[in-house]
């Protein structure tokens, strides 16, 4: 489907599954239930809509600029985001597990709240004073990333393979520092023994 375009649309239940979505601009719609797995959507965007209880799961989303949105309740496992801007977006209670990001970039403030990340890897992302909230980062690998600023209470660092140079300047809750110490005693190859 090239260049589709939806404005003010009610898209419930639709399956979109292994679509080719090429330059669509979906703009202040509700978008809830639909299956739009393992589908491809190139450039484009989404803009002012509310998206819930989507499967995105095997999905690439390229080019994408993504503003003003909410998404919640959605599947994004195994998903692509390849030069993906995101722009005033909350992703809440999503599924981003084995999902790649690479080269995404926040532009305006971005929030995910209790999100799943598992074994996902993000590399050369900058997401800049975005809010990762609440959110298991158990195996997510990071690579060339800029978080500076990021807030990352309460979220779970157990397990984040990255090097210490991925989390400078993250905002951590005093309970976090046992993880942020396992994580340092894993990037610097430590020996720690018993006297």
């Amino acid at each position: 489907m090239n260049g589709i375009g939806l404005t003010e649309a009610l898209v419930e239940g639709a399956a979109w599954r292994g679509s080719h979505l090429e330059d669509a601009r979906i703009r202040s719609s509700l978008i809830t239930g639909v299956d739009v797995s393992e589908s491809n959507w190139e450039a484009g965007s989404l803009y002012g809509c509310e998206i819930t209880r989507t499967d995105f799961s095997g999905a690439t989303l390229t080019g994408m600029t993504i503003e003003r949105c909410a998404l919640t309740g959605s599947r994004f496992t195994g998903t692509r985001l390849a030069d993906v801007r995101l722009k005033d977006v909350l992703f809440h209670g999503c599924r981003f597990d084995y999902a790649t990001f690479q080269r995404v970039v926040a532009a305006g403030a971005v929030a995910f709240t209790d999100c799943t990340f598992t074994n996902g890897a993000w590399s050369s992302c900058r997401l800049l004073r975005i809010a990762l909230r609440s959110c298991d980062l158990t195996g997510l690998e990071l690579d060339s990333c800029r978080l500076d600023g990021t807030d990352l209470r309460g979220s779970r660092l157990q397990g984040l393979k990255t090097p210490l140079d991925n989390v400078r300047g993250v905002a951590l809750s005093e309970d976090q520092l046992h993880d942020l110490t396992q994580l340092a005693v894993a990037a610097l190859d430590l020996t720690v023994r018993n006297s």
